[in-house]
Parts: C-alpha cells; sequence; structure tokens
C-alpha cells in the first residue's frame, strides 16, 4: 500500500488494528481498518482508541502493543499496511 495525501496535505497510511479482549469487546468487533498520518505511533491509535470508547482508560497503562507479531513500545512509528495489536491483561482459568 503506498502513503496517499489527505486533503491536509499530509501523508496517510492503512493500518489494522486488532482487538483482543475489553478492547474487543468496547467495539464489538476484532479489527478495525484505520487510515493515520504518517509519523502516528502505536500510543497515539491507543489514544484514538480510548477517545473512541472511553471506557478503555482503565486499559491504558496495562496494555501491551504488538505490530506484526512482535512486542512493541508505545513509541514505534506506525508503517503502512501493519497489523497493530492491544493486549489488556487477560484472566482466566
Amino acid at each position: 500500500m503506498a502513503s496517499a495525501p489527505n486533503p491536509t496535505g499530509t501523508a496517510t497510511l492503512t493500518v489494522l488494528v486488532k482487538l483482543f479482549a475489553a478492547y474487543q469487546e468496547a467495539y464489538a468487533q476484532a479489527e478495525l481498518q484505520w487510515e493515520v498520518p504518517q509519523g502516528t505511533t502505536v500510543s497515539q491509535l491507543g489514544d484514538r482508541l480510548i477517545a473512541e470508547q472511553p471506557q478503555l482508560e482503565r486499559w491504558r497503562e496495562v496494555t501491551r502493543y504488538g505490530i506484526n507479531l512482535e512486542f512493541v513500545e508505545g513509541d514505534r512509528i506506525v508503517q503502512d499496511g501493519d497489523e497493530i495489536v492491544f493486549i489488556p491483561p487477560v484472566s482466566g482459568g
């Protein structure tokens, strides 16, 4: 996928956001396809998730991030076509 300029002239990227546990429950779906500005970090995607679903705020500090099957820190910049996952702690038995 190539970067395309948006109406403001900034290049955008398309990413696939995969949701698990509380995130998936909040959105009632397993994944979202988003267009985001070039230079967006994983934690900024998390901020957007929480802005859209404020009940997820409680998970902000304990959620792990992954890009393309690799755990990453929140300051990692996403690339066009990345698959990003948000994994809050889960319990089960």
